[in-house]
């Protein structure tokens, strides 16, 4: 059962016939006491209601009710309408627990899109506590407590066309779990479309994303389909998103919302149907509250967010991983112990790279690694932390310690450091900073 609230009859009218042709069982409310009394006799499955009820148009009406039903029936889901207009408000709301908010006037096919998607959710979304199998058929390799909890969000959100946002840090594996969502989705015979926004320019974007028609520009010979038109039917990934510049953002948001775009140089609006995976390093908590990212674009983004944990909170992984990095090349019990205790500030990432360059320089000739190896090509035994004999030192102390000797060994060379660590520049510049190292 879906209850409608809305003090136009017009909405009321039009949205009911829209829900009971696609086989919805509807209620409506025009009033926020009738609203009150639907949520109390219970069968609800999702609420969609206005944010105005009398002549105010301030829409504290909405918020109050908003908060009501999430005391009431904290289980429903609440899809917000809203005008153009009031989409503040909107964001607002969801920031209260709202589940999404649909603007007016509405695209049919996309409201109802909507609608499954919250119904289809809702159990994962309040709590479900359903566990899911392994990812290793995509690449993603551990058993952790911390794993597993996420490999279990995925597979109950990827049947659903829920906009989901991955962040973690640098080399967490995050372009692996959007794969994973996009493979087990109903579009996963469509195209699975990556966007590195990190590395787009503003000048392009509009070209890269929404394409061009010849003539656009100069240079520009022949048409060009733009990443969401490929993406058609299937994914587009929206990597680094926190990246993005201010002005792309707002054009952004436009398309996450209509799913409708003009190529450059063309007046004819192009429609397509994509899902949208995010992931990002980035705090967007933080920018959104400095003002460095649209919070309507982040809700926008953000309707399921699975956090992959770095590979320092999931060690007992890390022997998994090393011998999938290693192939046939074997390590000792001590060597595999001694990779276990290091501190990853570049995460998989940077466990690939060690593993691999420690299965070419020690492994040849059927010779398994040694602890000794591992020493050698972290660091000497006297330099490096061990945390077995000091487990008071804290994660932070630790990769410190990794860190002055990735400077040392790169002779202060920025550059090589990263590699050295299997982080990018600008996360060691971060935590240089962070540590006060220069």
């Amino acid at each position: 059962m879906i209850l409608i609230a809305d003090d136009d009859k017009a909405i009321l009218l039009s949205l009911g016939v829209l829900l009971k042709r696609a086989g919805y069982e509807v209620v409506s409310a025009d009033n926020p006491d009738g609203v009150i009394a639907a949520v109390r006799r219970g069968g609800l499955r999702l609420v969609m209601m206005d944010m105005n009820y009398s002549r105010d148009t301030s829409g504290e009406e909405g918020i109050e009710l908003l908060q009501k039903i999430r005391i009431l029936a904290p289980q429903v889901p609440v899809i917000l309408m809203s005008g153009w207009g009031s989409i503040d408000l909107a964001v607002r709301g969801m920031r209260l627990g709202a589940f999404d908010f649909i603007t007016k006037p509405w695209n049919n096919l996309l409201l109802l899109k909507r609608v499954a998607t919250a119904i289809e959710i809702a159990p994962a979304h309040c709590g479900d506590d359903a566990v899911g199998s392994g990812g290793v058929e995509f690449g993603i390799i551990g058993k952790s407590p911390l794993l597993a909890d996420v490999l279990a969000t995925v597979r109950r959100v990827a049947p659903t066309d829920a906009p989901v946002l991955i962040t973690g840090e640098n080399g967490t594996g995050k372009e692996l779990v959007a794969k994973m969502v996009h493979s087990l989705s109903v579009r996963a015979a469509g195209p699975f479309v990556k966007v590195n926004l990190g590395g787009m320019s503003q000048s392009l974007f509009e070209s890269e994303m929404f394409g061009h028609v010849r003539g656009a520009y100069t240079g520009a010979h022949a048409d060009r389909q733009g990443r969401f038109a490929v993406a058609d039917k299937g994914t587009v990934f929206l990597d680094e998103i926190g990246d993005l510049d201010q002005s792309c953002q707002v054009k952004m948001l436009r398309v996450l919302q209509e799913h409708t775009f003009e190529p450059l140089g063309s007046s004819r609006s192009v429609r397509s149907d994509f899902r949208t995976v995010s992931a990002t390093n980035a705090d967007l908590t933080a920018m959104v509250e400095a003002r460095t990212f649209r919070e309507d674009l982040f809700y926008r983004i953000n309707l399921i967010t699975v956090k992959l944990p770095a590979l320092r909170e999931r060690r007992e992984d890390i022997p998994l991983l090393a011998r999938h990095f290693a192939g046939a090349t074997e390590f000792s019990p001590e060597a595999m112990e001694l990779l276990s205790r290091l501190p990853y500030p570049g995460n998989i990432r940077e466990l690939k790279n060690l593993v691999e360059r420690l299965s070419i320089i020690y492994g040849g000739d059927g010779r398994r690694v040694e602890a000794g190896d591992v020493s050698a090509a972290t660091g000497s035994e006297a330099q490096r932390p061990r945390l077995s004999d000091d487990a008071a030192m804290s994660l932070e102390a630790t990769e410190r310690a990794a860190i002055e000797r990735a400077m040392a060994t790169a002779g202060g060379n920025l550059t090589r450091a990263a590699e050295i660590l299997g982080i990018t520049r600008q996360s060691l510049y971060r935590r240089l900073q962070k540590y006060g190292l220069s």
